[in-house]
């Protein structure tokens, strides 16, 4: 199950620093790519989430203690359909959003309603893995979400039931890389934490000890 999440419909012309009281993490360059740093949330992640999974799920070894395997990004580009600039300005945006050039999704069967056929483009995919992953993970967690309006914290039913979680936001520009001045349309995303945990409680345990911000039980009961 994926849940989506409403973006600010125009930002304010404010510098970065005044979008968020927190530190924020390393963005993209104007190429695509991450700078070379280490990310303080693996570090933390390595230096006290591990031990504190170990010991609220009393497991005998520490290979077993669930971790972040992998971040997948999708967008949807049914409107790229005989308008293909549209496929090219999502895929700069998806390159300054996460440090990495996404790859073309086809389609794998034809649909003459909608003039689709086998193997036209449909989509952007990017799969982030090691410090990439954990740079796009501590950006999320600690500047795009913060930036959401009246933003009360993620619903936790949005996982699969193995320990993975999908969110889905509506616009892009929670992301500091994007510029609404220069963006050619909105356009929402898709995004899917894969852990290694064994089920839900375990994956929900990790992605909270990440600083991932769940929603409280009174907000889920007073928002939708």
């Amino acid at each position: 199950m994926t849940t989506e999440v409403s973006a600010p419909k125009a930002p304010q012309k404010t510098s970065p620093s005044k979008r968020t009281s927190k530190t924020a993490p390393p963005q993209a360059t104007s190429s695509g790519e991450m700078p070379k740093v280490a990310s303080s949330l693996q570090e933390r992640y390595e230096k006290s989430v591990k031990d504190e999974l170990r010991k609220q799920f009393s497991y005998v070894n520490v290979m077993q203690v669930p971790r972040i395997e992998k971040i997948v990004l999708n967008i949807g580009m049914g409107e790229s359909i005989g308008n293909a600039k549209t496929m090219d300005a999502a895929a700069n945006d998806l390159a300054m959003i996460t440090g990495q050039r996404p790859v073309v999704t086809k389609s794998r069967k034809a649909i003459s309603n909608f003039r689709l056929r086998v193997g036209m483009p449909i989509g952007l995919k990017v799969t982030l893995r090691g410090p990439q992953m954990w740079h796009f993970l501590e950006k999320l967690v600690t500047v795009a979400l913060p930036r959401i309006r009246d933003f009360q914290g993620i619903p936790e039913r949005s996982f699969d039931g193995r320990g993975n979680y999908s969110l889905g936001l509506k616009e892009q520009l929670v992301f500091p890389e994007i510029d609404y001045d220069k963006i050619d349309r909105l356009r929402g995303l898709e995004i899917t934490i894969v852990t290694t945990a064994k089920n839900d409680e375990e994956g929900r345990a990790l992605l909270k000890a990440l600083g991932m911000p769940f929603r409280t039980r009174d907000a889920a009961q007073g928002g939708s």
